[in-house]
């Protein structure tokens, strides 16, 4: 038998789904450059939702971006509660999804670590490791 999921883990799901249809419909701020939105957290409350997000070009940490992230999470509140039917809707908080960017960069670091190491090692005498040529 299944385990029911937490309320606010079904919000968050919705939250997600919800805002990434929204956001290209309602910020239209040009200077706002296409994103995914990675994951969503919501408080036990249901009152704040955390929107971890990347961009699909450039650096997600790009400060504007938040700020104009930051700017329509004002104007997106009230639609998301009315879309979600919820009595209370979430304070928004746009985050830039660092773990996914570190995972990115340590994916790379192990990757250059094994082609280096296969450029360094080489067979000195054309022997497998039982000793048999």
């Amino acid at each position: 038998m299944p385990r029911e999921v937490p309320r606010a883990r079904r919000v968050a799901e919705q939250v997600q789904r919800t805002l990434a249809e929204m956001l290209p419909r309602e910020v239209r701020d040009p200077r706002l450059k296409p994103l995914t939105i990675t994951h969503v957290r919501v408080s036990p409350d249901l009152t704040h939702a955390w929107v971890y997000y990347t961009l699909l070009a450039g650096d997600s940490s790009d400060p504007l971006q938040l700020e104009i992230l930051t700017d329509a999470s004002r104007r997106l509140r009230g639609p998301l509660g009315r879309a979600l039917r919820l009595r209370v809707a979430p304070h928004l908080h746009f985050q830039p999804d660092e773990q996914l960017e570190r995972s990115n960069r340590l994916d790379d670091l192990i990757t250059r670590a094994v082609r280096d190491d296969s450029v360094r090692h080489v067979e000195d005498d054309g022997t497998d490791d039982d000793g048999k040529e």
